[in-house]
């Protein structure tokens, strides 16, 4: 069994039962992490709370240096942590080794330059605002909470800036895929990372993670996951009034006005969906088509979706793996079988098992028309590679739609006019959203409205999240 990581050292827990690692795949047990405990907790946080003073005072520049000597060692292990990651979170070996390694380098990486440069001098120096000096400085210990969908991109985005402005931490990685994790915490060891600076305790949710998120010396905590935890974890965090960040769900549209090109627009939501097996929180799950082009637009969904064939992580073309556990298919699987019930058309795919895949936790890509915005197929989130189309007859309907969900963490509008589209995307209550496709940009804000969060990550805006702000009023 793997140990935890207090202190600047790996320690055993006082829990002494394991919790299993799967491969899901296989459904084999490839690892075994310690179960954590309070007990645990209360030692990572001691340790953290006593490097505090020694990491916060050291100047940004030497900050900066103990996390450079990390991502040159993170660069030289990308190809071994992708290989990780394929197996622990089940996503084939490519989309691994370019998503859920390669972006995460890509932010580390962001990070570190934002604080090199322009930003780091004006956070860290402060800037005048009239007769004030304006200076950011750290919150103390942080507790980052982290999920098994991207299991090392979360806590990149969590530790790095938050190590970067003068925190320590004690993370808890997810149970469910927690490999990743421990890949990083030795990058970190390696790297020569003062004792204390970063603490990692593994373990479940309601035993690990409530005792961070209620922990007195704990002065901030940052968490990604569900809807049902991230209440919870503000709930304990409110007893001591802590900063509370939270990265949620999300039930995102995607808006296609007529005059769109319609099957860009349709393939590129597919697969949104189908990227990690559905299991991503900004998933472009609902695609909204005018009703004039909504039959074309349901035919080209299920073309699209059988460009995306499920299979082994590690074998050539695969672009579908596992979900990441028994309990996680059968939810999916729930959900399909729900939207059958609810009077939704099953297009392609569905809840039978793939008849190929005897082994693994594999859910078939599966499209659904005839959705209704108030089946709950539309409005919960499934966390799988499952697709709903739905008409709307005017743009306003379509804005309406859109909107009505708990949710607000993503979406993406599709038109022939991009001023057309930027309008629609200014009325859509969500933190980002797409225009014609456009990418990635490791410097935007990400986050959500309503249920989807609060708080932002990536750039300056996830740099600036685990800073305190003070004014210094300065005599003229």
């Amino acid at each position: 069994m793997r140990s935890l990581y207090i202190d600047g050292a790996w320690t055993s827990s006082v829990a002494s039962e394991p919790i299993d690692v799967v491969n899901p795949a296989t459904e084999e047990v490839i690892d075994q992490v310690p179960a954590g405990d309070p007990k645990d907790v209360e030692r990572a946080v001691a340790a953290a709370r006593a490097a505090f003073p020694g990491w916060s005072a050291l100047p940004p520049a030497e900050r900066h240096g103990h996390l450079i000597r990390a991502l040159a060692l993170f660069q030289e292990r990308a190809d071994g942590i992708a290989r990780v990651i394929a197996t622990d979170v089940g996503a084939p070996l490519t989309f691994a080794s370019r998503v859920q390694t390669g972006m995460p380098l890509t932010m580390f990486r962001t990070f570190l330059d934002l604080v090199a440069g322009e930003v780091g001098e004006r956070f860290f120096q402060g800037e005048r605002v009239g007769g004030s000096l304006v200076v950011r400085e750290p919150y103390g210990v942080v507790g980052a909470i982290t999920p098994w969908n991207y299991p090392l991109h979360q806590i990149v985005l969590k530790v790095v800036p938050a190590l970067a402005a003068g925190n320590t931490v004690v993370l808890k990685p997810t149970e469910v895929a927690p490999l990743a994790a421990y890949a990083f915490a030795e990058i970190l060891h390696d790297a020569g990372l003062p004792a204390g600076v970063f603490n990692m305790v593994s373990g479940t949710g309601p035993v690990v993670g409530e005792a961070i998120a209620a922990h007195p010396d704990v002065d901030m905590v940052s968490f990604t996951g569900s809807g049902r935890a991230g209440k919870r974890v503000a709930e304990l965090a409110a007893g001591t009034v802590k900063k509370v960040a939270l990265e949620l769900g999300g039930k995102s549209p995607s808006v296609i006005l007529p005059g769109a090109d319609l099957a860009r627009a349709v393939r590129r939501g597919v697969a949104d969906v189908m990227r990690n097996s559905g299991q991503s929180c900004n998933a472009l799950t609902r695609i909204l088509v005018h009703h004039d082009l909504y039959d074309a637009a349901v035919e080209m969904a299920a073309g699209f979706a059988a460009e995306h064939p499920l299979g082994d992580p590690f074998a050539e073309g695969v672009r579908m793996g596992p979900l990441v556990s028994a309990v996680q298919r059968d939810r999916v699987r729930g959900y399909i079988e729900l939207g059958v019930s609810e009077g939704a058309r099953l297009v392609t795919g569905g809840a039978e098992p793939p008849e190929d895949l005897p082994k693994g936790y594999y859910v078939r890509p599966t499209v659904f028309a005839d959705v209704r915005n108030d089946m709950r197929i539309a409005q919960e989130e499934i966390f799988g590679p499952v697709v709903s189309v739905i008409g709307y007859r005017t743009e306003e309907e379509a804005v309406r739609i859109a909107n009505d969900t708990v949710y607000g963490l993503a979406a993406a509008v599709w038109a022939a006019d991009e001023d057309q589209a930027l309008a629609v995307a200014r009325r859509l209550r969500a933190g980002q959203v797409e225009v014609n496709g456009g990418g990635f940009n490791p410097l935007a804000p990400f986050g959500g409205y309503k249920q989807s969060g609060v708080g932002r990550e990536w750039g300056v805006a996830g740099l600036e999240e685990f800073c305190e702000t003070k004014a210094i009023q300065l005599r003229g």
